[in-house]
């Protein structure tokens, strides 16, 4: 990170400079948990990659169980979960979208959605983040050319989608993302920029549609320290969760996700539910068109930091204790498209 141009004279003060600069970069990131092996308060400092999932093979596939599609916009690899149940034809297509420092593997292990998919006849679409695109395999969700529709990774994605929805029969009001983190930013990127595609978005300690253009307003709206960003076109459904005590992305930017949400709504319906789950104090605000179809729930979980709700301990960035965030998207996602889970 940052070097000096090719060519120049270093001296022994520009080495350190650098030495320095470069440690700074690290202790920034690890603060972030956007790079492994940070200080022992980071969720990731005792990780180690999990066993890979039993996925099924398919053609082309660059790995074990991984595939890789390619169109206009760019390549990325992704992993398919195709469950018994959906042999007679799949209920759904959930895409899920991984956080910093994982890969569809570790996300899929983690989520534990690989178990609502088998027990309700939906497939789980997992793309994976290169490391060539990005050192910490984040989704690009704080670069302008990636926060567009027909360019970058929103371009990519929503192909992806596409084709498998395609290759399965699965429309589009049957077609969801979500994801957690960096993620959970390019998941709300895809409902804003493709709502013709994703029939609602899952938001997991994620962060609103364009509160970055570039690295550091990236680390600003992380720390709740961003401008609130302007109010974009209207979102598809969404369900937003995020944890009291994240101090990696404040919860301030779910609180806006949650906004944005229902920006456009002429009017809405709310109420707040609050409960308890294995100790821990949770809210839920739902907020309802007035012909009663949902369009925001929004999950406040107290003592709850940076890590997927009711998450499985075989992933990173996982809270067993709950409540569970996997099961409440798949309720929310399939109770809009008009046909709960099993």
């Amino acid at each position: 990170m940052f070097p000096f141009h090719a060519g120049a004279p270093r001296r022994a003060n520009d080495d350190a400079r650098l030495t320095a600069a470069n440690d700074l970069v690290r202790r920034t990131l690890s603060q972030h948990g956007l790079m492994p092996g940070g200080d022992a308060a980071s969720p990731m400092a005792n990780w180690t990659m999990p066993q890979m999932p039993s996925f099924g093979t398919a053609s082309g596939a660059t790995a074990p169980g991984m595939n890789q599609f390619t169109c206009d916009a760019g390549a990325r690899d992704y992993l398919l979960h195709v469950p018994e149940s959906a042999k007679d034809g799949a209920t759904g297509l959930v895409v899920m979208l991984h956080g910093c420092t994982q890969n569809a593997a570790d996300f899929a292990a983690g989520t534990g959605m690989n178990a609502h998919a088998d027990r309700d006849g939906f497939i789980v679409l997992y793309p994976q983040q290169s490391r060539g695109d990005n050192a910490q395999s984040c989704w690009n969700w704080f670069s302008r050319g990636d926060q567009l529709r027909g360019r970058g990774e929103p371009a990519i994605i929503a192909a992806m989608t596409q084709k498998i929805a395609a290759d399965y029969g699965i429309t589009a009001d049957r077609t969801f993302v979500a994801g957690l983190s960096a993620g959970a930013a390019m998941a709300v990127i895809l409902g804003q920029t493709y709502g013709d595609v994703f029939a609602a978005v899952g938001a997991h300690s994620g962060l609103p549609y364009s509160a970055a253009r570039d690295v550091p307003t990236a680390f600003a709206a992380m720390n709740g320290q961003a401008a609130e960003p302007a109010a974009p076109g209207p979102m598809p459904p969404t369900i937003v969760f995020h944890g009291g005590s994240d101090s990696t992305v404040a919860p301030i930017n779910g609180t806006r996700i949650a906004a944005h949400a229902i920006n456009h709504a002429a009017q809405t319906i709310e109420a707040d539910t609050n409960g308890i789950t294995n100790g821990r104090d949770w809210t839920l605000r739902t907020s309802r068109g007035n012909d009663g179809r949902a369009l925001l729930e929004h999950w406040e979980i107290a003592g709850l930091g940076h890590a997927w709700s009711g998450g499985q301990p075989g992933g990173s960035y996982t809270d067993a204790k709950g409540p569970d965030a996997s099961a409440e998207m798949v309720r929310f996602f399939f109770d809009l498209a008009g046909k709960a889970p099993k």
